[in-house]
């Protein structure tokens, strides 16, 4: 039922390994895979990944820095897995407990672990569990509880009311006779074949019975009595005290009843323990230092949620988007679950310094984009280098796509803009407007008499996937570096331009696809970026879609410390933020960087 289980080191060091009967690919790739997408990237909140026909759960130790991983096909439906799971990493840490506590590489790979034996007898006891647990049968009409039922069940009697008939109409005559019976006692009724005992019956007059019940008269507040209060007001009263400083005999006998009154109190251990523990006690301002710290001890979720709520709180006052908040905090809480911490260290400090470097891990892109290295790599080739842009409306695609110009012809490269915004009206003569700044920015004369950037535009209304293919061929036959597409900006619920966008993209083949996004949205982003996503994978003709590869993240200079939108938008797609753009001319563009913005996240 297993394809395989593997027990190893957060340093890579695999301690142990099964293989299932069968089983003849290695299970090296989909491991892998996780280590890279879920654990690297801070996305441990879920214990589940799926790669290719492999269903993988995993399960952080973080007390011993180990990983237990078991993968199975993923068209099965293995109940028992959390548990066996549960039940692997238990027992082995039992057996191998002093073995793990000897920290470093050289003596793990030293240490042998033999655990095949106690492996298969936790599979054959997890398997047993689950076939022992049958399904529940379901239940005939005859055992549910509608079938009991009646109709003696179905009809309300108001306080032993006996002016209704069996048939549920109202007797005339019922009213008159009332009035003229003073007290009529009925020992025994029949109602629908059901008898009412000779108690329940209330022995009073028809004439009453007929009428609804007087509502009772709400009872009032009752008045507190403290334990230690005594139970006369009189004691309170202190009215008389002047004329007892006057009478020393009179003043010793009332305070000798004061002091009967009041019970002894005898200041043990365990009293001494109780009325510190209470709020704003004598001793609050002593071990009020020293609350949540956690000498030498694991931490439990308990520990960590009161803290993990406020921290997520935090984060979407911070622009973070709340489901990514809310993962963000779970990835944490699993990775401290269990950790042993050092003595004088408070839980608040230490999930925020685990949130941090989360945060920064998370940003730090998985794999590098180097816009100029692949340009040099492109004109090696021979070939212009093709980027395209796409994104909502109004979120500054030509504007930033102009300031990378400016920057790709700073570090001496030939652009040529295709002008794939062919809805927009003004797009094109914006973008003809850049073309003749840039141009006067860098004139002819220092580019050996040829223009450093040029406009390929065939007006409006025409198939931008055929502009962009045209615009690609010329830019190889004139030798220009880089080809940047413009696209129409279009939201992410308009389906026939998002055929369209993945048309352009799958037809041309562009190698950098860049989403512009704004860093003002919140929750959106998350919307925006996962479909568009799924539109470019669903309208792809090859097993292998293009995606979007970065980020452009506009705005940023509006936002003060708000910078959430930058980890909704890198933790939805795992791609890096490569531009971010900071003002309106065309030297505001910068690269993001990953401390900065996790800083000024954290701030309070």
């Amino acid at each position: 039922m297993l394809d395989f289980f593997t027990i190893f080191s957060k340093g890579g060091i695999v301690l142990w390994c099964f293989q299932g009967a069968g089983v003849t690919e290695s299970f090296a790739g989909p491991v892998n895979a996780l280590i890279r997408s879920v654990i690297l990237q801070e996305r441990s909140g879920n214990t589940s990944f799926n790669h290719e026909a492999l269903s993988l759960k995993y399960k952080l130790d973080n007390e011993f820095e180990l990983i237990f991983v078991v993968g199975f096909q993923k068209i099965l439906t293995l109940t028992y897995v959390d548990k066996f799971i549960d039940d692997v990493q238990l027992h082995f840490r039992d057996r191998y407990k002093n073995e793990l506590e000897q920290r470093g590489a050289l003596k793990l790979l030293n240490n042998s672990y033999e655990f095949e034996d106690d492996f298969n007898m936790l599979l054959r006891q997890a398997e047993e569990s689950s076939k022992a647990r049958s399904p529940v049968p379901m239940r005939s009409f005859k055992e549910s509880e509608k079938s009991q039922k009646t109709v003696k069940s179905m009809i309300e009697t108001k306080g032993g009311d006996k002016g209704k008939e069996p048939g549920g109409k109202k007797n005339k005559n019922t009213k008159k006779e009332g009035m003229y019976k003073p007290a009529v006692f009925t020992p025994e009724i029949d109602i629908l074949n059901g008898l009412l005992s000779r108690a329940s019956v209330q022995k009073v007059p028809l004439s009453f019975c007929s009428k609804s019940p007087k509502p009772q008269k709400p009872r009032e507040k009752q008045m507190r009595v403290w334990d230690m209060g005594g139970n006369s007001t009189k004691e309170l009263d202190y009215s008389y005290k002047n004329d007892l400083q006057s009478n020393g005999e009179q003043m010793e006998e009332v305070n000798t009843d004061l002091v009967r009154n009041l019970p002894q109190l005898e200041m043990t251990s365990e009293s001494v323990t109780k009325i510190s523990t209470k709020k704003g006690g004598s001793f609050g301002g002593m071990f009020g230092m020293l609350k949540g710290l956690v000498g030498s001890k694991s931490l439990t979720f308990e520990d960590m949620e009161p803290v993990l709520d406020k921290m997520k709180d935090h984060l979407i006052a911070k622009n973070v988007a709340a489901e990514i908040a809310s993962q963000l905090c779970d990835s944490v809480a699993k990775k401290l679950e269990g950790k042993v911490m050092g003595t004088f260290t408070t839980v608040a400090s230490t999930v925020k310094q685990a949130l941090q470097e989360s945060l920064v891990q998370i940003l730090q892109p998985k794999r590098r984009v180097d816009i100029l290295r692949d340009v040099m790599e492109a004109q090696r080739l021979q070939r212009p280098f093709v980027i395209t842009f796409c994104g909502v409306n109004g979120v500054g695609k030509s504007t930033n796509l102009a300031k990378i110009s400016f920057w790709l012809i700073e570090n001496g490269f030939r652009v040529l803009i295709a002008a794939c915004d062919t809805f927009r009206a003004g797009a094109v003569e914006q973008l003809r407007t850049h073309q003749r700044r840039l141009n006067s920015l860098h004139p002819p004369e220092q580019h050996g008499g040829r223009s450093a950037v040029q406009l390929y535009e065939k007006g409006y209304g025409k198939d931008a996937a055929g502009i962009a293919m045209e615009a690609i061929n010329y830019a190889r036959n004139q030798a220009f570096d880089v080809v940047l597409v413009d696209t129409a900006g279009r939201m992410q619920d308009n389906a026939p331009l998002m055929t369209a966008l993945a048309k352009l993209i799958a037809v041309n083949m562009p190698d950098l696809v860049l989403f512009v996004g704004e860093a003002l949205v919140g929750n959106e982003a998350v919307d925006q970026l996962v479909k568009f996503n799924q539109a470019l994978a669903d309208h792809s003709m090859s097993d292998k879609p293009r995606l979007i590869d970065g980020i452009v993240l506009t705005k940023f200079d509006t936002i003060d410390d708000k910078v959430g939108a930058a980890i909704s938008m890198t933790y939805i797609t795992g791609q890096p933020i490569v531009f971010v753009g900071t003002g309106q001319t065309y030297n505001d563009l910068r690269s993001l960087n990953a401390r900065a913005v996790v800083s000024a996240l954290m701030k309070a």
